[in-house]
């Protein structure tokens, strides 16, 4: 029998092959509870996405005509200037935290405290601040929905991954271990009935020289 390497078939080798299908079968539960909660947890967040990508389309649609009047009514080149000029009054703060030993980013939106507009007023008009106004509340649900999104992607790696590392343990090592056990079982088994078959030749040999 093959098994990519040659099989000592002693007690001591098959001791160890039994160990080690006990290890490699608690392993297999320990992945297979981890492939659970990665799924529930998946399962989740692709309802809380659809709910966050949701709520985001018709206010998104709002900043687009905004913007677009403002690009209409001043030209491309003053919408450019004031964007490139205006200070950022909006903050992305990213901060992580572990789902099933899974790195997941966490996004917080503030604010920064400023009482003026983050540009000129008599190069702009009311668009523009309808423009930045709407940005400005729309953000955060824009990072919330990425939020979900990028996590729903990690997770689903880490999923693939644990599945991958399960189906190993399930079709090959676990199997492998087994039939290594079972040839090592055959062979002392044969082993002892020769064994056994000699003692019992050698004892009708001795009777018959009495």
């Amino acid at each position: 029998m093959s098994f990519g390497q040659s099989v000592t078939a002693t007690k001591i080798e098959l001791l160890k092959y039994k160990r080690s299908r006990q290890v490699a079968t608690m392993v297999q539960k320990i992945l297979d509870d981890k492939r659970k909660v990665l799924l529930k947890n998946i399962e989740e967040m692709i309802t809380e996405a659809s709910k966050a990508r949701g709520g985001i389309w018709d206010p998104l649609q709002d900043v687009y005509q905004s913007v677009n009047e403002a690009y209409l009514s001043l030209g491309t080149s003053t919408i450019e200037s004031v964007a490139e000029s205006a200070p950022a009054v909006m903050e992305v703060n990213v901060k992580v935290k572990r789902v099933v030993d899974v790195k997941i980013p966490i996004l917080a939106v503030t604010e920064k405290d400023t009482k003026s507009m983050p540009y000129g007023l008599s190069d702009t008009n009311s668009s523009v601040d309808r423009a930045a106004k709407q940005i400005k509340e729309i953000l955060p649900q824009i990072c919330n929905a990425a939020e979900y999104e990028n996590s729903i992607f990690s997770l689903a790696k880490a999923l693939e991954k644990t599945q991958k590392l399960l189906n190993a343990l399930e079709n090959v090592i676990i199997p492998q271990y087994q039939q290594r056990i079972k040839f090592i079982l055959s062979t002392l088994e044969e082993r002892e009935r020769e064994e056994f078959a000699k003692l019992k030749k050698v004892k009708a040999t001795m009777e018959k020289r009495k």
